[in-house]
């Protein structure tokens, strides 16, 4: 029997499978409820609290984060929140290295990171494979210390209005630490079940206080990470390396502020961040035209080594003037910088005097933020007063892509065995000269913002945003939030908002054009292997806009939300919103126009050598429609206590526009497929359809014991043809630790995944799947189980 579960279905049952347990637990003492917790996201009003927002937001302390026994924020995140989810990519070259965050199943730079409500710079990294989040360049969570969050708000609805481009799917906002007293150390060390995958941490953060009113908080974190390998036998040995990479990684941070009178502070806070990762490509058998047996006599794995160096820093003061006025002035840098080496690799084509070592070029990403922000309360008449905030900002992003050194990249002329000639380093040859190049752009904007409780029971919130960048254009939004309490136990909510993301200069200017030798048909009849120049272009390239590219233009956003909040009794609380996100004009990048009509009409009009190739492009509108269901549920038992927590999302992305081909296109190869079935696959089936978990805590006396139990939906992943698809059926997981604390230290064992469940495998006999058993694209890997320990001391 196939039974199929509506959304709103399993929300109502949610709701009311909280409102029973609690029922019967009600009559014990209640703690202290989180509800109260004052937020500082998606509002700019004072004493606004979680139960209070007009927006769906969720509140992840320290503790839940510690709860999912993971040492990647992105990770425990995604363990945290039904609608976020981060996959662990394999075989994808820097994606390997920055792997992407996804909120209600959208694009990884469709949601908007903050530092302490500061924008946070994105990665430089572009994500040109075929993993979730191709063609982003996101911001990256996991260059951020656990050890130096104190709490993280998420807010789950579009906020371009609020916060500028980027925020149509939400806000990601990360409050450090900012205590002039206490702190903790921790050590934790964890490997999978298979044997592989050892992992060690070192973790510590301290407040100080200095000149009577100064304070800082210092965090530091470093750890090591083994690679994993799931890959299967093939032609009876097991030589391909499939699964995490091999990952060094080290944070500090701080955070600190002072305040000469009470009425001027200044603040600082910032990061440095170092991670090297070594991953791999796919194994080269010493028989294969690509390798040189004198070098490799058993073949070879070539590797890629990423080294990505981060840096923020953020500085700036807050006073307010005698008539109420409060102002905050700050200045924000950020830069990422990712180099790539290739490893135990050759260049085929310069023969036995090949390298097996190169470098392979660097990008960097840079920004420069100025930010002035007020807000004032005033009587209007109303019952409350109102909140008016506005403020201005502008921002400088600079996008540098260095070419690698010249062998990574040559073509020295040198056949192959079988007489074709293959340059470059294998798996990722180096980006060239011409593929080099500086870009840099800067935009300004004004917002203005409105919230009042306008009664007792009814709230509003009004703001607008304009924004003009120095490359693309100007954009306009706005947003309006309503709330209305019915009682105490029931209130509703909506949100409208029209939203933006202006491309990114990555999209606009990266280039990697490699040698590729294609057969051609010669007058005479022969086939000749020729030389052209194929791979990923800048939109401005002159062979780009003969094949139709066009200059980018920003993404825009119209997002819907309704929603319900529930408190039945003390301790409950139960959120279940419901949404609509319609963006026009996506960016996605584009198919491999190789085609003979393509080649032969580049050749005669002015761009020998040129084969073909790929770009960005503004081709796709697409309705994201879903739910979120959230409940906690707190109480107290006889010597201890005990938590429940729950949350569901479902999610459907179709697409509901693809752009016709340009006319430049359709003139030199009509018909050609610009977006392929595999991308328009990625983003309508490439993330679980639905997402539930149910976690519980019980703390009896200094014993704490934690379990979730999550169901992964399924997912699908597409190929060029029908052949090639496969749908991977839901999965279910469990987490359990247990943690016993003396005094002052806390010593916790644990297991993620402790069934060890794995996705389906891979159908056999499609291309690389008879030896790589698991897609990549499974929401919670193909490690299998992991087992850890970790003592901590706090003071």
């Amino acid at each position: 029997m196939n039974c199929k579960t509506s959304p709103l279905a399993v929300a109502v049952v949610l709701a009311l499978s909280f409102s029973a347990s609690s029922a019967v637990a009600q009559s014990q003492a209640p703690t202290q409820k989180t509800l109260d917790t004052l937020i500082v996201t998606g509002t700019r009003v004072a004493d606004r609290t979680v139960a209070e927002s007009a927006s769906p937001i969720d509140i992840i302390s320290p503790q839940a984060l510690e709860s999912t026994g993971t040492t990647e924020l992105a990770t425990a995140l995604s363990r945290a929140i039904p609608s976020l989810n981060f996959p662990r990519p394999a075989i994808s070259d820097g994606s390997d290295a920055v792997r992407p965050a996804q909120l209600r199943g959208l694009s990884p730079d469709q949601v908007l990171v903050l530092v302490n409500g500061k924008r946070y710079h994105s990665t430089a990294l572009i994500n040109l494979n075929d993993t979730q989040g191709r063609g982003s360049s996101p911001a990256d969570l996991n260059t951020i210390p656990i050890a130096a969050v104190e709490r993280i708000e998420v807010l789950r609805d579009g906020a371009s209005a609020q916060y500028g481009s980027d925020a149509i799917a939400g806000v990601i906002n990360i409050v450090l630490k900012g205590s002039g007293e206490g702190g903790s150390v921790n050590g934790r060390y964890g490997k999978y079940s298979a044997g592989d995958g050892e992992q060690y941490q070192l973790s510590g953060d301290a407040g100080f206080s200095f000149a009577g009113t100064g304070k800082v908080h210092l965090a530091a974190q470093a750890g090591h990470s083994d690679q994993t390998n799931r890959a299967l036998p093939f032609q009876g040995r097991v030589e391909q390396r499939y699964g995490d990479p091999d990952i060094d990684q080290g944070a500090i941070s701080f955070n600190g502020e002072y305040s000469p009178t009470d009425y001027l502070t200044f603040y600082s806070f910032g990061m440095v961040s170092r991670r090297e990762v070594l991953s791999n490509g796919y194994f080269r058998f010493a028989g294969d035209n690509r390798n040189r047996p004198e070098i490799y006599p058993d073949g070879f794995l070539p590797q890629i080594y990423n080294v990505s160096k981060d840096v923020s820093w953020v500085g700036g003061l807050k006073t307010s003037t005698e008539g109420g006025l409060n102002i905050d002035l700050s200045y924000n840098y950020g830069q990422n910088n990712l180099t790539f080496d290739v490893r135990n690799s050759l260049n085929n084509s310069l023969g036995l005097a090949s390298p097996t070592n190169f470098h392979a070029g660097t990008l960097e990403v840079t920004q420069n933020v100025l930010n002035a922000d007020f807000t004032k309360t005033l009587d209007w008449g109303l019952a409350y007063p109102v909140t008016l905030a506005f403020g201005a900002e502008w921002r400088g992003e600079k996008f540098n892509q260095s070419p690698g050194d010249a062998a990574s990249s040559a073509n020295g002329g040198i056949p192959s065995a079988s007489g074709a000639l293959i340059p470059g380093a294998q798996v990722f040859p180096g980006f060239k000269l011409s593929d080099a190049g500086y870009y840099n752009r800067n935009s300004h904007s004004a917002y203005v913002d409105l919230e009042a409780d306008l009664t007792d029971k009814f709230s509003a919130g009004l703001a607008g945003r304009y924004e003009k960048y120095s490359d693309f254009g100007d954009t306009a939004t706005g947003k309006l939030s309503l709330r209305y309490a019915f009682t105490d136990k029931i209130a509703v909510r909506a949100t409208a908002s029209t939203g933006f993301r202006a491309p990114s200069l990555q999209q606009q200017n990266f280039q990697s054009i490699a040698t590729q030798f294609l057969n051609v048909a010669q007058p005479n009849g022969t086939v000749t292997a020729i030389p052209f120049e194929i791979g990923t272009f800048r939109t401005d390239n002159p062979a780009a806009i003969a094949l139709g590219a066009e200059p980018l233009k920003a993404e825009e956003s119209k997002n819907y939300g309704l929603g319900v909040v529930l408190q039945p009794i003390e301790n409950l609380y139960i959120t279940v919103d419901a949404y609509r996100i319609e963006i026009d004009d996506r960016i996605v990048l584009s198919e491999n126009l190789t085609s003979n009509a393509a080649r032969n009409y580049l050749q005669a009009n002015g761009f020998p050598g040129i084969g073909g190739g790929r770009y960005f492009t503004n081709a796709v509108d697409t309705k994201t429609q879903g739910v979120d269901a959230v409940g906690t549920y707190r109480w107290n038992l006889d010597g201890g206590s005990a938590e429940l927590t729950s949350g569901y999302n479902y999610n459907k992305t179709d697409v509901e526009r693809i752009a016709d081909n340009p006319a430049a296109l359709e003139a030199i190869d009509p018909g050609a497929v610009r977006i392929g079935r595999a991308e328009l696959g990625r983003i309508t089936e490439g993330t679980p359809r639905d997402k539930f978990f149910l976690g519980g805590t019980w703390s009896p006396g200094n014993w704490s014991f934690t379990g979730t139990a999550t169901r992964w939906g399924e997912f699908s992943t597409f190929g060029t043809n029908a052949g090639s698809d496969q749908t991977y059926a839901a999965k279910w997981t469990l987490d359990l630790a247990a943690s016993y604390k003396l005094n002052d230290w806390n010593f916790t064992i644990g297991g993620d995944n402790v069934l060890n469940e794995y996705p389906d495998r891979q159908e056999a006999g499609l291309g690389t799947r008879t030896y790589l058993p698991y897609s990549s694209a499974s929401p919670f890997g193909f490690n299998g189980a992991l087992v850890y320990a970790n003592v901590s001391y706090k003071w």
